[in-house]
This record gives C-alpha cells, structure tokens and sequence, in this order.
C-alpha cells in the first residue's frame, strides 16, 4: 500500500468536528510521554506543557492530540506512564468531562487503536490526592485521524500523525518498535540518535514531509500532522506540523480561533527583575 492510501485510510471514517467562528482547538502532537526514568524526553517540558493545558483548559478550547502523545515503544505499560504524569491526566480528564478532548494514535501509540485498549488501560487512574481510583477516559475511541470542516463554506482540514507517509513507521512499525526498544534506546544513552526516526534524521525527515506535502497538493486538502517534531506554518503551502513537546527549550503547538490558525511557541522567558515565566510567543499565523 502507497503512502497517498495509508493517509486517505486515516481519514476513511473519521470524525468530523465543526469549524466556525466560535471554534477554539488547541493542536499538539508528540508529547511522548514517559514513565519518568531518564529516556522519558517528555520531562524535561512537563511544566511548560502543564501551564499551557491550564490556559487552553480555562480559554474554552478542545484539546486535540495528534498521536504519540505517550512513548509506548520504549515503555510497555500505559498505567505506570499514567501514575508518573497523573496531574497531565488529571487535566486531560477535565477536558474529557466536557467534551472537548480527541486524542490520535501515531506510531509511538499504535496499541492504542487495539480494541478496547481504552477502557482496559485509560478507563480510570489512581488519584494521589484522594488516594482512590478516579474516572479518567471512560469509553474513550483513539482515532487515526480527524476531519475539522467549516460550516457552509465546505473547507476542511484533516489532522492526522503522518507516520502513513513514512514505510518503517506505519507498515513496519513493529520492526521499528523492537530496533527502538532493543537497539535504539540503550544507545541514546550514550549519545546516538537513531538514524530511522523521522524527527532525529534530517535527510529522512525532508522526505517524509516531502510526501505529506505532495498529498495536500494533490488532493487538495489542508493536511496538519506532527511525526516529523518540526513545526510549520506558511500561507504557501497546504501542510502544516504543530511540532512537538520535546524540543530542549520549548513546546509548540497550533491553535485555530475563529478562522484565524497560529503556529505558538510555549517557552521558559525572564522578566527585568530576572524572575523566570513561561511565555507563550505567536510565531505564525494563517487565515483560513
């Protein structure tokens, strides 16, 4: 199967939310999170992450995770990634209650497209405050991809992970897992990166959004994705990535009000009396 099929499969199906002048969505992908040892790259922005969900939460957006939220090839249990991050999930659940979090499966997450994989492992979480078990994503569906389509006016925007466009990581992601879990991984610890992963090789990562470019272009839609941890925003071409939450310095993410989508950038900053804040910075922006 051809990388154009694999992303017209993750859209046969899929969701699809409504785009107005009221909208509010907040993008983010590839937050890999971790179960807190030190491969977990998502710790090192927990904090930038955590304030910029509490601003998203307290704005009124929808929460969409564009697929690797969690790092489930290096770690094989959910639950343990759950207990380490659990005020992440805790706000997470927030926007679940209200209706206003959809979480994709990338590569990174793929068990989560399993049958029942929600209920089993998300279904509830053990509180540490309340020191009980508390309702965390109940009859939650992990999708593959969504559909945002602007009422009356028939534009659409389809979000999906973009790992379709990369062979190793969609038809042969089992392979990729054990290189990672096995081979990949030990080493990172001595400072080697691995070679097949789209956002750690950069002749691989231009091919990959080479592909998710050419399939915007030719099927005339508006393809956002993350996979390649490389944020873009441009009124030139119809792809575009919210980037990742692994960066060493910041996150970013893409955030779509009204008819108005913005490439921000999430980062620590100093004020003159050099007290540290967490500054959220517009990079780019786009009318729709």
């Amino acid at each position: 199967m051809s990388y154009s099929s694999r992303l017209t499969r993750a859209f046969r199906g899929a969701p699809v939310l409504p785009l107005g002048p009221c909208s509010r969505y907040v993008l983010i992908s590839d937050c890999h999170r971790g179960n807190g040892t030190w491969g977990d790259n998502f710790l090192k922005n927990q904090n930038l992450y955590f304030t910029a969900l509490k601003h998203y939460y307290s704005q009124g957006f929808t929460y969409i995770e564009l697929g690797d939220g969690d790092e489930l090839w290096e770690n094989r249990r959910m639950s343990q990634i759950i207990e380490i991050h659990s005020n992440v999930f805790w706000l997470l659940s927030l926007f679940y209650r209200q209706g206003h979090l959809y979480l994709l499966y990338g590569n990174h997450d793929m068990e989560k497209k399993r049958p029942g994989y929600s209920d089993r492992v998300c279904g509830s979480y053990f509180c540490t405050d309340s020191q009980c078990h508390q309702p965390l994503f109940p009859g939650l569906t992990f999708y593959e991809g969504i559909i945002l389509e602007q009422c009356g006016q028939g534009q659409r925007l389809y979000l999906t992970h973009g790992h379709q466009a990369d062979p190793l990581n969609s038809t042969f992601w089992k392979l990729a897992r054990f290189l990672v879990r096995y081979f990949w991984q030990p080493l990172e610890h001595f400072g080697v990166l691995d070679p097949t992963s789209a956002a750690k090789n950069y002749t691989h990562q231009d091919q990959v959004e080479r592909r998710l470019t050419d399939y915007a272009q030719k099927t005339g839609h508006i393809l956002i994705t993350g996979h390649t941890h490389r944020p873009r925003l441009s009124a030139d071409t119809p792809y575009f990535n919210t980037g990742s939450c692994v960066h060493p310095r910041c996150i970013t993410c893409l955030e779509i009000v009204g008819d108005k989508l913005t490439l921000v950038k999430w980062a620590c900053d100093t004020r003159r009396d050099n007290t540290l804040y967490v500054n959220r910075e517009v990079l780019s922006q786009v009318m729709l």
